[in-house]
């Protein structure tokens, strides 16, 4: 296989493709021995780049596979040596045809172990036509059955050239069928008529964003930045056109209207009613989001044109080194084709797919039925609705006073908008209170408080003062709230930020203020009435102390944790929220209770 190089023979160090390999000369043979390594179904024939099946006497009165071609299509072709696919599989240098003397040892290794007849699998390009027809001419001249399948799928040109249509990913296809007709006993005959039938209903036709190089080389040819090629060969050889890199879905309606145009010698007949198997070809380099986003496209496209798509295959299958490009495979399937694609394989390629229709099939599924936002629940009043409104009233006012010194002080070690996301918090607290009652269970009432900074707060934040909420309610209720409760609460709170958050006392965080407050706080559970409001001053004491300490402290979580210690000197941000957010609370209760009673 002769790459077309469309560039300038001189290379510097500079111009090369960074590869992960050890060497050039050996890369190839490192990873056909990292291949069979890894499976214990494959070995390697010493002295040859050939992969064979571990279970070779296996094949005794079957027909035995072998495929092949220039390495860098990885996984193919060694990928799909296993019981229903390929017998063995030949490998040349990257983008480079093996030479005969490999292929004939891979028939003759597969012939001593009692084949019936090998069949060589081979894509279309000339330098493969003739070494793997010069094997199996060899072959036969020491009267072994041999026969030799030409797969030539490519839709790209209008008009191929005599060399005719090349050989890409529905070759994959082909080992498939053809490995499963082997694995059930059939003939060679049968094989080779039943292939042949099958190759005039796959087309292929691939995209690419940019191109590959060969280790040791400049890249196989230059694609300006924004521009994409179609109908390129997966050894860079040129396409048909190129154009500027489109959405993909207009890119996969670009690709299937030229595979199926009628006006081409290359189409691949398509009507509505048809059914079809897809695969969708990784090229090397496409992430496998973009590769899901294609899979998606190229289902609706198929399925708006009346096609019922029976199985899809997404991933790499035949790829060309590192291109960032994919192709699509289509063929059109019969119930036996279909049998014969869902027939188990061992070949560590093969993906484990679906055998159900993809087309018709419901795959979305309804949502379970969710409670209502706990914001957006009616509530009773009850006695005690007037002093938590207060409360809640003066934590708003005092985190809004606060918002520029928390943003400060978060500017040392964050990204200075601590102050903001209190202030989010708050105003979220003020617009909710307009048009609601406050509850008079305080369960209730910390449940909406949680899902507001839910969902108005954001960041870990959010998620932290949602999770103590949400721990917290359900400890108080309108029938327990006791100063023993409310210590309960807060202690179940703290526990579930340190649980889920991953942070400790000590690790400088809103902890260190919030965790020596909840502990003087558990005091609760046995001072009496007249010594409750002593506790919650002595808790707040401890916060402030313990929000002034974290200047000291050296971060271990958060995101002050990335920055050296040298550099954060004042106290964490989440620490004084959380201080003055318990001083706020004790002011008000303090004011309550001095309040005269009419």
């Amino acid at each position: 296989m002769e790459v077309n190089d469309r560039n300038s023979c001189y290379i510097t160090r500079k111009h090369l493709q960074k590869k992960l390999v050890n060497s050039v000369d050996r890369c190839v043979d490192e990873a056909l021995c990292g291949l069979v390594r890894a499976s214990g179904g494959l070995c390697l024939l010493k002295g040859h780049r050939v992969v064979l099946r571990s279970d070779l006497d296996s094949l005794k009165g079957k027909v035995a596979l072998l495929s092949g071609g220039g390495s860098g299509h990885e996984p193919a072709h060694g990928g799909y040596i296993g019981a229903g696919m390929l017998s063995a599989a030949v490998a040349g240098g990257v983008f480079a045809s093996p030479p005969p003397a490999s292929i004939l040892a891979a028939i003759l290794s597969l012939y001593q172990a009692g084949a019936s007849g090998i069949l060589l699998i081979v894509k279309n390009y000339t330098g493969d036509r003739l070494n793997f027809g010069l094997a199996s001419e060899q072959a036969r001249n020491q009267g072994i059955n041999v026969d030799m399948l030409i797969v030539a799928e490519d839709c790209a040109f209008d008009q191929p050239s005599k060399a005719g249509r090349r050989g890409l990913c529905g070759t994959v296809f082909i080992h498939k069928l053809a490995g499963a007709l082997a694995e059930e006993g059939c003939s060679l005959d049968q094989i080779v008529s039943k292939m042949k039938e099958v190759l005039k209903r796959i087309g292929t036709l691939g995209v690419s964003l940019s191109p590959c190089s060969v280790p040791g080389c400049l890249p196989s040819f230059d694609l300006p930045p924004g521009a994409m090629e179609l109908g390129l060969g997966i050894h860079g050889e040129p396409g048909i056109k190129r154009s500027k890199v489109a959405s993909a879905d207009e890119v996969v309606k670009t690709m299937i209207d030229h595979m199926t145009n009628p006006d081409s010698q290359s189409h691949l007949p398509v009507k509505s009613g048809d059914c079809f198997v897809l695969c969708v070809n990784n090229l090397g380099a496409l992430s496998c989001l973009e590769m899901a986003v294609v899979t998606r496209a190229a289902i609706t496209c198929l399925e708006s044109r009346g096609v019922v798509v029976a199985r899809v295959m997404s991933g790499s299958f035949m790829t060309s080194l590192e291109m960032a490009g994919v192709s699509l495979t289509l063929m059109r399937a019969d119930p036996e084709t279909l049998r014969l694609f869902d027939a188990k394989t061992s070949a560590p390629a093969w993906p484990n797919l679906s055998t159900a229709c993809v087309s018709g099939r419901s795959y979305i599924t309804e949502a379970p039925a969710m409670s209502m936002r706990p914001q957006d629940d009616k509530h009773s009043q009850g006695p005690l609705s007037p002093v938590m409104r207060k409360v809640l009233d003066r934590i708003c006012s005092t985190l809004l006073e606060k918002q520029e010194e928390l943003n400060s002080l978060d500017r040392a070690a964050g990204d200075g908008d601590c102050g903001n996301t209190h202030a989010q918090a708050a105003r979220a607290f003020q617009e909710w209170l307009q048009d609601h009652v406050i509850p008079g269970c305080p369960g209730q009432l910390l449940s909406v408080l949680a899902g507001l900074v839910e969902e108005k707060m954001g960041g870990s934040s959010g998620a932290l003062y949602s999770l103590f909420l949400t721990a917290a309610a359900g400890h108080v209720t309108e029938g327990r709230s006791s100063g023993t409760a409310w210590a309960t609460a807060v202690h179940a709170g703290t526990q579930a930020m340190r649980r889920y958050g991953g942070a400790d006392p000590g690790d400088r965080t809103m902890l260190d203020a919030l965790c020596p407050a909840a502990e003087e706080l558990m005091k609760l559970t046995t001072a009496p009435p007249a010594g409750q409001m002593d506790v919650l001053h002595a808790a707040v004491q401890k916060a402030a102390a313990g929000a002034e300490a974290t200047r000291d402290l050296t971060a271990r979580a958060g995101r002050a944790s990335y920055i050296a210690a040298e550099r954060v000197t004042l106290p964490d941000p989440g620490a004084v929220a959380v201080a003055a957010i318990l001083k706020a609370v004790a002011e008000t209760l303090g004011e309550q209770n001095r309040a005269p009673t009419s």
